[in-house]
């Protein structure tokens, strides 16, 4: 049983398989911790700064609506925080589990293959080759 779940969210169809997990992972006195990163964009000189404000501010607002949507998903009784971070997805995602010694961190796999999975990665995968943390990766079709 673990103690500190990590759940890295970014609003796939996946959520509902990690809860069930982690569910049954969690030990009596533990603590689930849903995590979302938000992307920032940076003003270049085509884009007003008002306008890349906007824009971060709805994707902070998508991360936000998806660390709740799969907060949903667990028991009122569950201990689930709720969390949000701008910033690189794995980078953020490796230093938070870090930072608060999780134990466990349930991510989805994107279930990409080929050419893409080669030159791209997923966040999955470069969280499994960075953390030193326990990972139990979700595999969807």
């Amino acid at each position: 049983m673990y103690k500190k779940i990590l759940l890295p969210t970014d609003g796939s169809t996946f959520a509902s398989e990690e809860v069930e997990r982690a569910t049954k992972l969690l030990s009596d006195d533990g603590e689930v911790i849903i995590l979302s990163v938000a992307s920032k964009l940076t003003a270049t000189t085509f884009q007003s700064k008002k306008e890349i404000e906007k824009v971060n501010r709805a994707m902070y607002e998508e991360a936000e609506g998806y660390v709740n949507s799969m907060a949903e998903l667990f028991d009122e009784d569950m201990p689930v925080t709720k969390k949000v971070i701008v910033g690189f997805p794995a980078e953020v995602i490796c230093e938070f589990a870090e930072e608060e010694d999780i134990d466990l961190i349930i991510i989805s796999a994107s279930g990409k293959s080929g050419f893409h999975k080669l030159i791209i990665g997923s966040v999955a995968e470069k969280v499994l080759k960075t953390t030193q943390k326990d990972v139990l990766l979700v595999h969807g079709n």
